[in-house]
């Protein structure tokens, strides 16, 4: 039998990460095949003269892809 050590999270709920291509917010986190998986909430740039058309990106990142801004 293996036993498989996993760690807490890194990063925690509303905390600010940076990543390549951006930079967002933790809004979850989630344990899966040994690793964490984060949904960041990315900033929004300028908003366009014709306004905005939906809510804000999101993108799930592994753990080891983040970086506290």
């Amino acid at each position: 039998m293996t036993a498989i050590c996993v760690t807490g999270p890194k990063f925690r709920q509303t905390q600010w990460v940076s990543f390549i291509g951006g930079e967002g917010v933790v809004r979850s986190y989630t344990l899966g095949a040994g690793s964490w998986t984060y949904l960041i909430e990315m900033t929004l740039g300028p908003e366009p003269n014709f306004g905005r058309v939906g809510a804000e990106t999101t993108v799930m990142l592994n753990e080891a892809d983040l970086r506290a801004a």
